[in-house]
């Protein structure tokens, strides 16, 4: 059994057909999820549906894609949601300077704000960080720190991943280390240690080998991720299926089942 530790089962995508979605995910044995929300709308719909739907775990913050259309006020709306039992972690925020879809400034305002927020209510965050490693790395430094701290969909150097776990922070791996050309990403697999390492299939995105070419990306194939990263660390999928949905129920403190 799985557990998909980040994904967006209320993306456009994925949740006009949510019911057959969960459904094949539950046959292909991921049978919990955690839905990331993206700003304050998002979060109430991904509210709602893990409402309706067993084993739905909702994560709310804002992506730094949509930091610029942060209106005033947000902090505290955000704060009220993240303070609820049913919202396990903040996020996923940080920095994105390869779109720019929001200015640099704007970015690592939100971003800080929401890492204060994170440390008040006591509960981890999930950072999206792309070309922006070092900048991320220096604000987590110099803001008050969460429980924990997991770099999503880690695309990474050797070295880069070596300065996350050197601060205690979690890596989550998506379906990009299943890829022909991923021969340093899968070493970073090889070497995250054991006890925070988490798998994601950011669906609808990143669909892995050797579905690479299904659109969009679900969270029934996170198995493909999770074969190839125990091939990596030359253990079998069981004992990887059991240490990651370990770690994934401990990082956000997810519910007993």
């Amino acid at each position: 059994m799985l557990i998909d530790s980040h994904c967006h089962l209320t993306s456009g995508e994925l949740i006009p057909r949510i019911d057959d979605v969960l459904a094949r995910a539950h046959s292909a044995g991921v049978t919990e999820f955690v839905t990331i929300a993206t700003d304050l709308e998002d979060a109430r719909r991904a509210l709602e549906l893990a409402a309706r739907c067993e084993g739905i775990h909702v994560v709310c913050g804002i992506h730094p894609h949509e930091s610029g259309k942060a209106c005033d006020g947000w902090d505290a709306a955000l704060d009220e949601l993240v303070r609820r039992e049913d919202v396990y972690a903040v996020g996923e925020m940080g920095l994105d300077y390869h779109y720019d879809f929001s200015d640099h400034a704007t970015q690592q305002r939100v971003f800080r704000r929401q890492v204060e927020l994170a440390a008040e209510v006591g509960k981890p965050i999930v950072i999206h960080c792309r070309e922006a490693h070092e900048q991320v790395l220096k604000l987590l430094a110099d803001c008050p720190r969460p429980p924990n701290v997991v770099f999503h969909c880690f695309t990474g150097s050797e070295a880069e991943a070596r300065q996350i776990l050197d601060r205690g922070y979690w890596i989550s791996l998506t379906g990009v280390v299943t890829f022909k050309r991923a021969d340093e990403l899968r070493e970073v697999a090889r070497q995250v240690t054991e006890d925070r390492l988490m798998l994601e299939t950011d669906s609808p995105y990143l669909s892995p080998e050797p579905v690479r070419n299904v659109r969009p990306n679900e969270p029934s194939h996170l198995v493909h991720t999770a074969a190839c990263v125990a091939r990596a660390r030359g253990i079998s999928l069981a004992e990887l299926s059991a240490r990651t949905t370990e770690n994934t129920r401990r990082f956000f403190n997810l519910p007993r089942r």
